[in-house]
């Protein structure tokens, strides 16, 4: 039986390469739904291929853009804004909703999906970063799957293989391309230099928060989310290399590693096809021409974006939502040219010091602190003289 489909965040490079897995595998997977930010074009054109019930834009006239380039007998619902997304993540004939939107817009729709009982492939850390205690409450209350889609999470899923008998979680990072940068090297970092990552091929935002090591701060905390793994039991190794992408040490010293390409494919089919593993096209790990795996501790003074996404899972609350937010205004900011690269763990450190935490919060409190977070790192961005 073919798997039902709904992708969000479909133009993205997640949902691009699910979609070729779609087309790999048509008899495993079916498509019924897509949902994109603002590229219409190609949604128009991943309707046209994979004709899905449903599909929906973030702006209304770029939905009306694409209803009116529509051909003849192709006649999909066509929705727009937060409600179309949520419409998408919904519908009644999916089972499976791949969420690959970038950031916390990805939380709503994610947890709409989970109450309409949607198995989730989560490919959105944002979404366990803001609202981890929430999210997998509702999981666990639904009865649905958490599936994970970043390979380190993917890899430590695998390794694990339903055993909890666990002593230590290990995440790697390939150190991004600023690894042997001297502080004064890293105040000269231009986007254009950011943004070429020399291991993994991703969206912009996710490529700087590689380059600052935030990316994988985010992922501990979503690994905390994901196993169920104090924070103190949670390692990070850098690993240029990118083969062995995440390990588990057992209560005997054992250690199990995930080791594979450096291709997302991977783990997306994973999750889509789990528990099965389906036979591929994919290349294939040669050993022999890595030729050695090296791994190093990551230098937390020249990046301190991994320890402020540490300080912030451990203070829980709603400080792990500010952080977030705040993060993905300073790396817009960095991207536009209004800060350098090194003020963006500063913009971030300086809002988390302004922000009064809130245990226990519900949805509402989660997103009125991602808003004064996204305001308050605006202000001091402003202010940037002083970071």
């Amino acid at each position: 039986m073919a798997r039902e489909l709904v992708i969000l965040g479909s133009t993205g490079s997640i949902g691009r390469q699910a979609l070729d897995l779609v087309q790999q595998f048509p008899e495993r997977f079916r498509v019924r739904g897509l949902a994109a930010g603002k590229n219409w074009r190609l949604l128009l054109e991943q309707t046209v291929c994979f004709r899905p019930e449903a599909v929906a834009l973030q702006e209304e006239e770029d939905a009306a853009r694409l209803r009116a380039a529509l051909p003849p007998g192709l006649e999909p619902a066509v929705f727009w804004g937060e409600e179309g997304l949520e419409r998408i993540a919904t519908l009644p004939g999916a089972d499976t909703v791949l969420t690959a939107v970038v950031g916390a817009a990805g939380l709503r729709p994610t947890l709409a999906a989970i109450e309409a009982g949607k198995n989730i492939a989560l490919a959105n850390k944002e979404t366990l970063v803001a609202a981890g205690e929430i999210v997998t409450r509702r999981v666990r209350e639904r009865g649905v799957r958490l599936l994970p889609v970043d390979s380190e999470h993917s890899a430590v899923w695998q390794c694990l293989d339903g055993r909890w008998d666990v002593a230590r979680v290990i995440l790697t990072a390939s150190g991004g391309p600023f690894r042997e940068y001297s502080r004064e090297a890293l105040a000269e970092v231009t986007p254009e230099m950011a943004l070429r990552h020399p291991t993994w091929r991703m969206g912009p935002k996710i490529t700087i928060d590689s380059a600052t090591l935030m990316n994988k701060g985010l992922e501990v905390i979503e690994a905390h989310w994901l196993f169920g793994v104090d924070y103190d039991n949670i390692r990070v190794l850098v690993h240029p290399q990118s083969v062995v992408h995440g390990m588990v040490e057992f209560a005997d010293g054992s250690i199990l590693a995930g080791l594979s390409i450096t291709d997302m494919r991977l783990p997306i089919l994973y999750a889509l096809s789990y528990p099965e593993r389906l036979a591929n096209t994919l290349p294939r790990l040669d050993l022999s021409a890595v030729g050695k795996l090296t791994f190093e501790e990551p230098d937390r003074e020249r990046f301190p974006a991994l320890a402020l996404a540490v300080g912030a899972g451990r203070a829980g609350g709603t400080m792990p939502a500010v952080l977030n937010a705040a993060n993905e205004t300073a790396v817009e900011a960095f991207l536009s040219g209004r800060i350098p690269f090194t003020w963006i763990p500063k913009v971030v450190e300086k809002v988390m010091a302004a922000h009064k935490i809130k245990e226990g919060p519900d949805l509402a409190d989660i997103i009125a602190a991602d808003s004064w977070a996204r305001a308050k790192a605006a202000e001091v961005i402003g202010e940037c003289g002083e970071c």
